[in-house]
């Protein structure tokens, strides 16, 4: 049996999604075919990702392989420690280990460096 991937989609990573990054592309069709492929947006990084790029939330939240994770408490609470920015601190909240993801979870970011010094696993899907 092989492990379940979890990835997370930064703001970053949706706005490429949006605008036809092929990594993205793969990894949204991968997880849409294949068992034990999982794709979140935390929902901090879906509104900045819109943000930046309008249209992009309707895009991603349609996709019938992706879970949009809401803020619920805990992450409320996760996100208004952090110093960084909203999306980031939410992204990273979900990318921690959980009993659904006891191996956490991959944060896919077109904006690598952002990530530098995160306790995070990152897989760069840039240009």
């Amino acid at each position: 049996m092989t492990e379940a991937l979890h990835i997370v989609l930064d703001d970053t990573a949706m706005v490429a999604a949006g605008r036809g990054n092929i990594l993205l592309s793969r990894l949204i069709h991968r997880a849409h075919a294949e068992p034990g492929w999982f794709l979140y947006a935390p929902a901090c990084a879906l509104v900045e990702a819109d943000r930046a790029r309008p249209g992009t939330a309707e895009h991603i939240a349609a996709l019938p392989s992706l879970t949009v994770l809401d803020l619920d408490l805990p992450a409320a609470l996760a996100v208004a420690r952090a110093p960084a920015g909203w999306a980031a601190a939410h992204t990273a909240y979900v990318a921690q280990p959980t009993p659904e993801r006891p191996a956490g979870a991959v944060v896919a970011t077109a904006a690598a460096d952002g990530w530098k010094g995160q306790p995070v696993r990152i897989l760069d899907v840039g240009p």
